[in-house]
């Protein structure tokens, strides 16, 4: 089942390769886009709104959600997430090699930030209409599909971030009849996230960011309000938790 085009979406994220990606996209199909980042680049074409928000500090989220709240989304994407951490730690092969400062960046990253943008963006979507939330994900965020261990930090970032997901579908159920809250697994994308680990991957694995914000979009589409609190990969095919 496909929907008619939301009227105006939030992308979280929007200086990213997705995030930037699915804003363009987006303002093709006439939808009105606030391009929410740290930067706040002012480069976009017209029908994209740049706006300030920075995931580490919750007083800029809720500034962000208060400057929309006039016409606020229908559609809310963050498209944040770090693998390898700034200081290039990178993912852990082993727990030998955990350590709290960096165990406690992926989560402020991975999983706070986007729990404090769901804290203030949740209410401003509408209640008597569809409306969707959406988080990337990874597949390796997947607890029961895990086979080979490693990447600890961004496996129990992401696992975490989808029990979040979860919980606040079961939450905004309650008032929002025709809501949908799903972690998205965009596939692997040629961004700076997967650049480091991109040398071996097979032929035709790794898709541009064109190409992920139209599989992504794809998969909102045919979103309903039964498949609130799941997590879908690309291809819209559910990922077990």
């Amino acid at each position: 089942m496909k929907h008619q085009p939301f009227e105006r979406a939030a992308i979280v994220g929007a200086s990213g390769g997705i995030g930037r990606a699915l804003c363009l996209a987006l303002a093709e199909r006439g939808t009105r886009v606030w391009a929410l980042s740290r930067s706040a680049t002012t480069d976009w074409p017209g029908g994209i709104d740049p706006l300030r928000l920075d995931l580490g500090d919750e007083d800029s989220i809720a500034a962000t959600a208060e400057a929309m709240r006039d016409t606020p989304p229908q559609l809310v994407l963050v498209c944040t997430g770090a693998l390898t951490l700034a200081d290039g730690t990178g993912p852990e092969r082993s727990y030998r090699q955990l350590g709290g400062a960096a165990m406690a960046e992926a989560f402020r990253i991975n999983t706070i930030g986007p729990a404090l943008v769901a804290k203030h963006l949740l209410p401003l979507l509408p209640r008597d209409g569809r409306a969707v939330f959406g988080a990337l994900s990874a597949r390796i965020g997947s607890i029961s599909d895990n086979r080979l261990g490693g990447w600890h930090s961004y496996r129990a970032s992401k696992a975490a971030l989808n029990m979040l997901v979860r919980n606040f579908a079961i939450e905004l159920a309650r008032t929002h009849r025709q809501a949908s809250v799903v972690a998205l697994h965009p596939g692997t994308v040629d961004t700076g996230l997967s650049e480091p680990f991109q040398a071996n991957l097979p032929p035709g694995q790794l898709t541009s960011p064109d190409q992920a914000a139209t599989h992504l979009l794809a998969v909102i589409d045919g979103l309903t309000p039964a498949d609130s609190g799941r997590v879908f990969d690309w291809q819209g095919e559910e990922i077990p938790s």
